[in-house]
Parts: C-alpha cells; structure tokens; sequence
C-alpha cells in the first residue's frame, strides 16, 4: 500500500499544551462534547495529512478534497471528508482516522482497471462492471487484456479470475465475443474458447491439461472448454 505525506509547518508545542495530552483521552471519549471542545485547542490543528493506498488517484486531488489547511482541527467532522473523497471518480471507498495530535490518515480503496478497450482516442481502461475509468494508459502500469468492445460479461469473468487465479488473469493478452454465446482468449501462444457462462473454476481446468501435454512435448495451440466435463486440446 502506497502512501503520500502532506505537510504543513507549525510552530513547535509550548509544555503548556503538551500537558494538555493528559485530558484528552476523557474529554474525547464523550458521548457528544467531548470533540467539539477540543476542535478549539491550537494543539489540535491539522499538521499532517497522510493519504495511504494511492496507486493511479491524484493525491493532491484528494487532499484537495478533504478542504483541510493548518486552521483546520483534527476533530471535524470525518464522514464529511469521506463523501468527499470518494466524489472522485477513481475512488471506490475513502476512511480517515486521527493520529493525535495533529495528523490525519487517510485510507483509500481505488477502482481497479481490470481491461483495456480500444477506442477511436486510444485504450481506455474499465473497471469491474465496465465503467471507464480516468486512467492515462501511457503513465500507468496497465498491463491488462485488451478488448474490442465494452463486454460487462468478459469484464466481469476478467474481475473474477483476478481475484481468484491471478496467474491466468496475467496471462490473458485479449478477450471478445466470437458468436452469440462464446467466449475467444487469447492467452499466448495459446486459445481458449468458452461460453459466456464459463466460471473461473471452469477455466482453470486447463492448467492440468497444459501440464500433461507439456510433459509429452506436444505444443497446444487451443483448449477448448464449450463441452461440459471436457477440454478439447488441439495441438500443432
């Protein structure tokens, strides 16, 4: 998980406010008064803002975000800042805790790309459920399957096989439709052709026919998973 430290120069503590730290973790466990007594105190304003999880998002979008400078107080509102975070397009999911006395950490979950599709401008990354994201191909490290049109069902199956065989998914060069109801991969020097109702589970029948055919030293050129129970090998 990556993060990113934003900074801001404050004068040094006086022992005066150093020995307020002994109060406040009474006044800051209370039911409703406690925070807003304490977002008053200069020994609570916001030094530090730390964003954790950035890999593609803009951390100085989302710092722009959170409407947080060296006046504000690590006791605002926190679900406030959230909601505003995850108003960015890139951002899934956004949740911010304190580290008094004066950081705020900010965790971020990001939608993932999961598939490239060509388009007349160039590839454009998609994530899960086939919702484009503002990812620039060129400055990200995005080496995904590449598709010829915005298929939710081979972006979906794509989601799932990363999740649950990340090597297949990293072998995949490209996915399309071949037919009403079939399913082309292109995972060199190999195809594989399926259903559109194939599961990951299903896909991964091939890695032990792979195996076996690698060990007799005969080179596959498609598996063929449409028939129920069976792969279907044709080799050179």
């Amino acid at each position: 998980m990556t993060s990113t430290m934003f900074s801001r120069i404050a004068p040094p503590l006086s022992l005066r406010t150093v020995l307020l730290g002994a109060a406040v973790a009474v006044t800051a466990s209370a039911p409703w008064w406690g925070p807003p007594a304490l977002s008053g105190l200069t020994y609570f304003r916001v030094r530090h803002v730390q964003i954790a999880g950035v890999r593609y998002a803009s951390a100085s979008a989302i710092y722009a975000k959170l409407q947080v400078d060296t006046s504000s107080s690590v006791w605002q509102e926190l679900d406030a800042m959230e909601a505003r975070v995850e108003e960015l397009p890139q951002i899934a999911n956004a949740e911010i805790e304190r580290d008094l006395p004066g950081t705020l950490v900010v965790y971020v979950w990001e939608r993932q790309p999961v598939a490239m599709v060509a388009t007349p401008t160039g590839m454009l990354p998609l994530d899960s459920a086939g919702v484009p994201l503002a990812i620039d191909p060129g400055r990200a490290d995005t080496d995904l399957p590449i598709l010829a049109t915005r298929d939710t069902t081979l972006v979906r199956l794509l989601s799932t096989l990363r999740g649950s065989d990340p090597g297949i998914f990293a072998r995949i060069s490209e996915a399309r439709r071949v037919g009403k109801d079939q399913l082309l991969f292109v995972l060199p020097p190999i195809r594989v052709r399926a259903m559109q109702d194939v599961t990951a589970a299903r896909f991964a029948d091939i890695l032990p026919v792979e195996a076996d055919l690698a060990r007799r030293t005969m080179r596959v050129k498609e598996l063929d998973l449409r028939f129920r129970d069976q792969v279907i090998a044709r080799v050179e």
